[in-house]
């Protein structure tokens, strides 16, 4: 019994709707991956000179945050004939009028790569009804981590004297706001709470300024950053590194591809705040010959932050011809990762 024209029709009508479809979400992706290619470059894709222990290095824009500096009123007097005391080879420097306070590099260099990504294109993404973009996506979520776990240190170990003082409230919420699920679409959306963060961040830098806050440069406040920064490197050594994930399965293209980009983000942020340490924590890493392994923590962190396969990463056999780009980042990773051990072992004994 053959067809009749009206069942015809409609499997006509009905093939015509589905390739109009299909290639409706084929064009949705390749302009998303066009723009995604085309798109002003990443701050830790643009490449600038900037001295590390008279060694030059490529870094992104955001870098550059540890040198900024920013119109401030005359600092508070210093009585001379009480000196601030020094315990535990404690080192708070004196500033000079006209010149940053301790903390405004750090400060800084803690904002600006999570700025970057709230500012660049298309904005933030993990929490998009429609993911047309997984990169760029895993590479916020590693700046996010980072910059979590710092400002988590800033509020409780940097900032104060010891457990007993009390919080600073521009830090506390900051780091409050930066807990926010990436992914969360509305009440509360991470942009608001994350833009929130920054404006406390700044609050707190206008009262270092101004001599109403606390920014204290001494090792048993820089150790706990360099540990949470160490154990973040280790979870993503681990990531890109192993070849089966925990249920058994072996780990797929889709996952390294997350794992690579993931790792980059970190390395992004941590390389941005371990420049700011160069300069806050300068006399004390001077006075336990500590600045050549900082530099090595930095320079590998660079590494990381600047990798960036062509096209798409590969996952080729490691004999192979091909770039396996989840192990060339890993090694890079690991770098900072015993760097960072070994600074804080220096700094602790």
């Amino acid at each position: 019994m053959g067809k009749t024209p009206g069942t015809e029709l409609q499997q006509f009508v009905l093939i015509r709707i589905f390739a109009g479809i299909i290639i409706s979400i084929a064009v949705i992706v390749g302009l998303a991956i066009l723009i995604d290619t085309f798109a002003p470059p990443s701050a830790a894709d643009t490449p600038e000179s900037i001295a590390h222990s008279g060694v030059q290095a490529d870094v992104g824009t955001f870098h550059t945050a540890a040198v900024k500096t920013m119109d401030t009123s005359k600092p508070p007097s210093v009585d001379k004939k009480k000196p601030a005391p020094t315990q535990h080879h404690d080192i708070i420097p004196v500033v000079p009028p006209g010149e940053n306070p301790p903390g405004n590099a750090f400060v800084d260099a803690l904002i600006d790569p999570i700025e970057h990504e709230l500012t660049r294109f298309w904005g933030w993404r993990p929490n998009d009804i429609i993911q047309f973009t997984d990169n760029v996506n895993e590479m916020q979520l590693g700046v996010l981590e980072a910059t979590r776990r710092a400002s988590v240190v800033l509020s409780d170990k940097i900032s104060r004297t010891g457990s007993t003082a009390s919080l600073n409230p521009h830090l506390e919420q900051a780091m409050n706001s930066f807990m926010i699920k990436a992914d969360s679409y509305w009440f509360p959306a991470p942009e608001q709470e994350y833009r929130e963060a920054i404006k406390r961040l700044r609050k707190y830098q206008e009262q270092l300024h101004r001599g109403e806050a606390t920014f204290y440069t001494r090792t048993d406040n820089l150790i706990p950053l360099l540990r949470a920064f160490e154990e973040l490197m280790g979870s993503c050594d681990e990531n890109l590194v192993k070849s089966h994930e925990e249920d058994g399965s072996t780990v797929s293209t889709f996952a390294a591809d997350n794992y690579f980009y993931y790792a980059k983000g970190v390395a992004i942020a941590v390389s941005s705040i371990l420049e700011a340490v160069e300069i806050d924590f300068e006399r004390v890493l001077e006075a336990r010959n500590a600045k050549g392994v900082l530099h090595h923590a930095v320079e590998a962190a660079h590494h990381a932050a600047h990798m960036k396969p062509w096209l798409f990463v590969t996952e080729a056999s490691l004999n192979g011809i091909f770039a396996n780009h989840r192990a060339n980042m890993a090694t890079h990773i690991s770098h900072v990762r015993f760097y960072l051990g070994l600074l804080a072992e220096t700094l602790s004994t």
